[in-house]
This record gives structure tokens, sequence and C-alpha cells, in this order.
């Protein structure tokens, strides 16, 4: 079964992920995020060596793309592999392996930076938790922005650019100065101090979400995605091999981009193999005709209809 889904991978997906991945590139906001991933026969490393799940994805514009790739390390090389050609702005976390990317923009998350503030009100004792401590402000300061967004949600993205600036950006430097005063009164190394710090560290990346109203708060959008790979690998445990790894890349990719562009997955696949071995692969016309949100998909691919309308095998 596992020759099955590499077989199926190579043969059939590959090209379809190697179409998508064209397209992401040419979009000019993208969403990034990695996780690990243990494979057992990887030459030259130990079977218990840390590999990496990498996710890039698209932003709010549709059509979705989800794509995942499998890299042996974290390594900044790896982004810049793949993201190459691509200009825009790149949603991350604050790790440090995004910061050489050339010609582009990268968006910090506001996620994260409440994230350390609530971790330093847990930190404390008990009967400090819900007393009237810095890092609860620190809190506060981001669930004002959030709540801002939330109100933001439904508004044009020309209207949203012009309410952060008006009602965002005097609650962001009211928290820069605040976080400036804080900054020489905490210990650098408690949790409270660290949370500080990642602001500040991370504040330039913070401040881009303020240059265009399609981009976004947070990095929630790639973290949901990348979800279903952890989960699953709660299940699996490992990769035997690369070309596993690689394979699953592929599958979950064509998955769960299907799954944001309201596909059934398995009517989905099930139509793309019995179409894609009678199909030359290199006609890019005749391969666009199969991404997930082509209007030539039969209606059985979409979500909510029955197994009488799946294309017939």
């Amino acid at each position: 079964m596992a020759n099955w889904m590499l077989k199926a991978a190579e043969c059939r997906l590959n090209p379809l992920y190697d179409r998508l991945h064209e397209i992401l590139l040419q979009r000019d906001i993208l969403h990034s995020d990695e996780t690990t991933l243990q494979v057992l026969h990887e030459e030259g490393r130990e079977a218990t060596s840390k590999s990496y799940m990498w996710l890039y994805r698209t932003g709010r514009e549709e059509p979705a793309i989800v794509l995942y790739d499998y890299q042996t390390t974290r390594a900044s090389k790896h982004p810049l592999r793949f993201l190459e050609g691509f200009e825009g702005y790149l949603h991350v976390d604050g790790y440090a392996g995004y910061n050489s990317l050339p010609g582009i923009t990268l968006v910090g998350c506001w996620a994260h930076a409440r994230r350390q503030f609530d971790e330093a009100l847990k930190a404390l004792p008990k009967e400090k938790q819900n007393a009237d401590v810095a890092a609860r402000h620190g809190l506060e300061f981001c669930n004002r922005l959030f709540a801002l967004e939330r109100e933001l949600k439904k508004v044009s993205d020309e209207e949203r650019y012009r309410e952060r600036l008006k009602r965002g950006r005097p609650i962001i430097n009211e928290f820069k100065a605040w976080l400036d005063y804080q900054k020489p009164r905490v210990l650098p190394k408690s949790a409270f101090g660290q949370a500080i710090s990642y602001c500040l560290n991370q504040w330039d990346k913070l401040l881009a979400f303020l240059e265009d109203g399609r981009l976004e708060l947070d990095n929630n959008r790639s973290e949901r995605s990348i979800k279903p790979f952890v989960i699953g690998r709660k299940g699996w445990l490992f990769a035997n091999t690369p070309r596993g790894a690689k394979a699953s890349a592929t599958i979950y990719s064509i998955v769960e981009t299907a799954k944001e562009n309201g596909l059934n997955p398995f009517a989905y696949l099930v139509y793309l193999f019995e179409q894609m071995p009678n199909m030359d692969v290199k006609d890019q016309n005749a391969l666009d005709e199969l991404l997930p949100w082509s209007s030539s998909l039969p209606a059985g691919c979409r979500i909510g209809k029955t197994g009488d309308d799946m294309p017939a095998s």
C-alpha cells in the first residue's frame, strides 16, 4: 500500500503539485510555517534525526493553494529555494531563518506576540494571575488589536487599510512606548521579559501588516493548514524514506488544497486518477483544467454531493 502511495504521488500528482507551485509564486502575499518530521533512512543521518515539513500557502485571496515541502533541515536555504521568483509579503512567526529572503517583506505574527504575554501570565503564581500586573497590560494591548480586526473582517481591503491606520496605529504607538518603558525594568530571562524582547525584536515585522489591507494580523492561516499534517504525524509517527516523505508532502498538498477550494478530496482524487493517465501532463492548458478551482471539474467533486454524483470509474 505504501508503494501505491509513492507511485500515485510520483506518476500522477507531482505534475499538478508543480503547477500549483508555479501559480503560488505568482501571488504577492503568502504564509509560511514549518514542523518537525522523523525520516528513518536518510543518507548520512541517524534515524532519530529531526527533519522538517515546510508549509507555504496563499493568503485571504482566492483561489487557495496549500503546499508542503519536505526537507532534512530547518535551514534558510530551503525557503530561499522554494520561493525563488516570489516577490511580496510573507507572513511568518519569529523564526530567523526567513530573514535572509531577498525581495520579500516579512509580516510578523501578533498571535505569537499575544501568546508570549499569555504564557507570562500563566507563569505567575495563581494568586497573581488575575491581578493588575504588567503582563496583563501587554495582553490587553494585543487584545485591542484583535478586537479591531474582528470588527474589520468583512470590510473592503481599502477600508481595512484606512481603519488600521486611523484606529490601530494609535494602539500600536501606545504599546511601543509601554514596551520601551518596561524593557529596562524586567528580568530579561523571565517569561515577561522574554515577551517584551520578542515584541521589540520583531517590531518591524509586527508593523508590516499596516502596509496593505489584504495582510493579516497573524499567521494563524498557515498554522491551521499545517495542523492536518501534525495530527497525522501522531498516528503514523515517521516516514521510512525521503522518497516517502516527499510523497507525503505531495499528497497532503493536493488534499488540503482541494479542501480549501470546497472539494470532496476523495471524489477529486478519483477524478484525477481517471483523467491523468490519459492526458499529456506537459500540456499546461489540460493540466489547468484539473486544478481544484477549475470550472471543468464535475459536480461530484464538490463537497455535499452524494456518491451517486461522483465521476464514474
